[in-house]
C-alpha cells in the first residue's frame, strides 16, 4: 500500500500492518540491526524530527513504567499542562497507546499519522520501518503538530536499542528490574539493568527506585560512563513510604518524598499494592526535576492529580458477580506483587487465577509465584499471542514445579465459564500473565456488559 491508499483509520490500520511486528513474531534476533536507532533517527529526519520540539521524560524499567508514566501524566495535567502520554502494549484499541489529556488520539488524526509517515517511506530503504518505529513516530508528530507542554515516553523492549531512545528527554526514570524477556535482554540482572540503562543521556538527571545491589551497581556504573546524573529515591532521594488503612480510603499506601525543591508529605498512592509505592516515588521525583524546566506546580493540584490516577489493566475490576479482576502482571516479580496486592486490598474465600503467558518470559518464575498464591488454576492462551505458551505445555511445567493440579482450556472465554463454575460469591478471578491476555479479558467483558445493558 502507499500513502495515497490511506484514507481512513481503517486502511491505515491495514498499512500499518504489513509493517514486521516484533511484538507479535516467535523469534526475534535481538541486535543493532533488528533495533536500530539510525534507522528511527532517519525515520525521524524524514518526517522533519518532531521530537526536537518537545520537552519529555522517558522511563523505562521491567515493571511498573506504565503506572509511573501514568501518575506523572496525570499530575502535570492536574497542574494545567498538555501532557502527551506514549505507551505499549494498548489493551483493547491501538489509539490507548498515543493520548493527550487522557484522550485517545482521534480516528482521522490516526489516519493522517499513518499517511504522512508512508508518504516518507519510498526514502527509507529497505527493509522499512518497523511496527514499533512508525507508531513512535506517529506518537512523536502527534504531540510536535498538537503543540504538548511534555511528552511522558514509556520505553518498549529494553532501552540501549529501543526506537523511544532516540529522543533526547529532559528527564529519565528507571522502574524497578527484574527478570523479564531474558532471551533478549539477558537471563541475569545486571545484564538486564545494562540494557535498561540505555536511555541515559549526558547532562540529562535520572532518578530510579530502590534496586537490587547488583542492579544500582550497573545503573551508577553506565550513568558515570555516559556522564549522568542519577540520584536513587530513599538514598540520593528523601523518600519514605507507609501501609495503613482509612475509613475514606480503605487499605492504601502513602508517601513523602522531599527535595530542595519540593515537599511532598503523606500522599495517598492511587494505586493499590506496596510496589506502587516506588512507582509514585520516582514519578514525584520526575515531577520536581521538571521544575528546572519552566514546569510551575502546586501542592494542591499534585495532590489532586495524583488521586485522579486511573491505568486500565492494572488489577482493574471487570466484573462484579462473580469478581474478576485483570491484571498484565507478565513477570515473576509482578506476579507476586499482584498475589501481595490482592491480600491486603480485597477480601475474598478463594482465589482462582487464569493464566496465559509468552514464550519469552519468565515462564518458571511466574509458576512458581502462582503455586504459592492461587488456590485454583486455569491455564489458557491469549488469541492474539502468536508466542503465546501452550496450555498443556504450562500444565506440565507447573505439575514438575509444585505437584499440584491445575486445568486447561484452548480459548479464554471457555477458562472464564470454567472459573464461573467453580467461585462462590465471595471467592475471586483474576486474569493475568499477559497484556494480550487481559486485553482480551477486558473486550469480553465489555461486549458482556453491553449486551446485558441493551
Amino acid at each position: 500500500m502507499t500513502a495515497s491508499s490511506i484514507t481512513n483509520y481503517t486502511t491505515g490500520l491495514k498499512w500499518l500492518y504489513e509493517h514486521t511486528d516484533h511484538e507479535r513474531l516467535r523469534l526475534v534476533k535481538y541486535d543493532d540491526k533488528t533495533f536500530s536507532l539510525d534507522r528511527m533517527r532517519k525515520l525521524l529526519d524524514l518526517l522533519g524530527n518532531p521530537h526536537e520540539q518537545l520537552k519529555a521524560v522517558q522511563i523505562a524499567g521491567t515493571k511498573g513504567k506504565g503506572s509511573t508514566c501514568a501518575m506523572l501524566s496525570s499530575m502535570l495535567e492536574a497542574n494545567g499542562f498538555t501532557t502527551g502520554l506514549y505507551t505499549s502494549p494498548h489493551l483493547v484499541d491501538l489509539r490507548e497507546r498515543i493520548t493527550i489529556n487522557r484522550s485517545l488520539i482521534s480516528y482521522n488524526d490516526m489516519a493522517e499519522l499513518f499517511k504522512q509517515i508512508a508518504s516518507v517511506e519510498d526514502k527509507f530503504g529497505e527493509p522499512g520501518p518497523t511496527f514499533f518505529e512508525i507508531m513512535t513516530a506517529a506518537a512523536l508528530l502527534y504531540f510536535a503538530e498538537q503543540a504538548v507542554d511534555v511528552a511522558v515516553l514509556e520505553t518498549g523492549l529494553g532501552g540501549r536499542l529501543d526506537c523511544v531512545t532516540a529522543v533526547n528527554p529532559i528527564a529519565t526514570g528507571v522502574t524497578q528490574i527484574s527478570l523479564d524477556h531474558t532471551q533478549w535482554l539477558g537471563d541475569d540482572l545486571p545484564s538486564i539493568a545494562r540494557e535498561k540503562a540505555g536511555i541515559f543521556k549526558k547532562g540529562v538527571p535520572a532518578f530510579s527506585v530502590d534496586q537490587p545491589p547488583e542492579v544500582a551497581a550497573v545503573l551508577k556504573e553506565v550513568a558515570e560512563e555516559v556522564g549522568c546524573p542519577l540520584k536513587f529515591n530513599g538514598k540520593d532521594v528523601d523518600f519514605s513510604y507507609r501501609f495503613e488503612a482509612s475509613r475514606e480510603l480503605g487499605p492504601h499506601t502513602r508517601v513523602c518524598l522531599a527535595t530542595n525543591e519540593s515537599q511532598f508529605d503523606h500522599l495517598a498512592v492511587p494505586l493499590p499494592g506496596e510496589h506502587q509505592a516506588h512507582n509514585c516515588g520516582l514519578a514525584l521525583a520526575l515531577l520536581d526535576s521538571l521544575k528546572s524546566h519552566g514546569f510551575a506546580m502546586a501542592e494542591e493540584h499534585v495532590v489532586r492529580g495524583l488521586a485522579e490516577t486511573t491505568i486500565a489493566g492494572r488489577m482493574e475490576q471487570v466484573w462484579s458477580q462473580p469478581r474478576v479482576i485483570i491484571d498484565g502482571a507478565h513477570n515473576a516479580a509482578s506476579i507476586q506483587a499482584l498475589i501481595k496486592s490482592l491480600g491486603a486490598h480485597i477480601n475474598y474465600d478463594s482465589l482462582v487465577i487464569i493464566f496465559g503467558t509468552g514464550l519469552d518470559k519468565d515462564v518458571n518464575g511466574m509458576l512458581k509465584e502462582l503455586s504459592l498464591g492461587a488456590d485454583k488454576l486455569i491455564f489458557t492462551r491469549a488469541k492474539g499471542n502468536p508466542r503465546a505458551v501452550e496450555p498443556d505445555d504450562l500444565l506440565t511445567k507447573f505439575g514438575a514445579l509444585s505437584g499440584k493440579m491445575a486445568q486447561t482450556t484452548d480459548k479464554l472465554a471457555d477458562a472464564i465459564k470454567l472459573a464461573g463454575r467453580a467461585v462462590s460469591r465471595d471467592d475471586l478471578i483474576v486474569v493475568t500473565g499477559s497484556f494480550y491476555l487481559a486485553g482480551e479479558a477486558r473486550k469480553l467483558f465489555a461486549d458482556a456488559a453491553a449486551k446485558r445493558g441493551k
